[in-house]
């Protein structure tokens, strides 16, 4: 799955370790997810939806 979360994150200029406390998550989450290596659970996608004030759609794209 496909995301934003690099893009978003240095557009508020914020740290990997900034957005895993914003999504009380561990850096290493963030890292995996911004890497393509571990797609976030719903939860998570809500949380990033709410914090960048977008829908779930703009954030996260299925590759399939």
């Amino acid at each position: 799955m496909k995301n934003r979360f690099k893009v978003l994150r240095a557009e508020r200029n914020w740290t990997q370790a900034d957005l895993a406390a914003e999504l009380d998550v561990s850096r290493q989450t963030i890292n995996a997810i911004e890497k393509d290596k571990f797609d976030p659970s719903l939860s998570l996608a809500f949380k990033a939806s709410r914090l960048f004030g977008m829908p779930i759609e703009e954030i996260f794209q299925d590759e399939s």
